[in-house]
């Protein structure tokens, strides 16, 4: 691989798009927008995409998850819990680590494909996308559903991307 991006884009969303607020919220998940935006954005784009849950039959699709921090709100709160003595409640421990939500989104849509969650200390967008074209080439999918979200460090606005990747000149 020369680290070139080769994959077409099938689909595209963004979160927040002209018109959204908060991302709905996402049973299972407390605290925090983190979770609820990363399956948001990608429910918008796999809608962009297949019209509606599940994928189709026969494409494993990958869930590729890109993000620097991670849950930064969920991690404090339960940093300033034990801190304090308390106990963090027992969702904290399933949704503390980013492959949670991106299983979730795999079961969801049915995608049969690998998931893949990434903190890279360069460029997200660069690793993500060598990430979804290695699965690509090697076989190991047929698409790569990318999901690239940052949280503002302070306290601000929460931002994701999500792109549904395919084909390309690796077939």
């Amino acid at each position: 691989m020369t680290g070139t991006h080769t994959a077409t884009v099938r689909a595209e969303a963004a979160w927040p798009e002209p018109g959204d607020g908060a991302p709905p919220p996402l049973p299972g998940f407390v605290h925090s927008t983190f979770n609820p935006l990363v399956a948001a954005v990608a429910d918008r784009c796999l809608t962009r995409a297949y019209g509606r849950a599940p994928a189709p039959d026969g494409e494993r699709t990958a869930v590729v998850l890109v993000t620097a921090t991670g849950d930064d709100a969920s991690a404090a709160h339960v940093r300033a819990t034990v801190a304090g003595g308390g106990r963090p409640g027992p969702l904290f421990f399933f949704q503390s680590v980013p492959n949670s939500v991106a299983g979730h989104v795999a079961a969801r849509w049915g995608l049969g494909g690998p998931v893949v969650c990434l903190a890279p200390g360069g460029d997200p967008r660069a690793a993500g996308l060598a990430e979804a074209d290695l699965l690509l080439h090697d076989g190991d999918a047929d698409a790569a559903l990318l999901v690239l979200i940052e949280t503002a460090s302070d306290g601000g606005a929460e931002s994701a991307v999500a792109m549904l990747l395919g084909g390309g000149n690796h077939e």
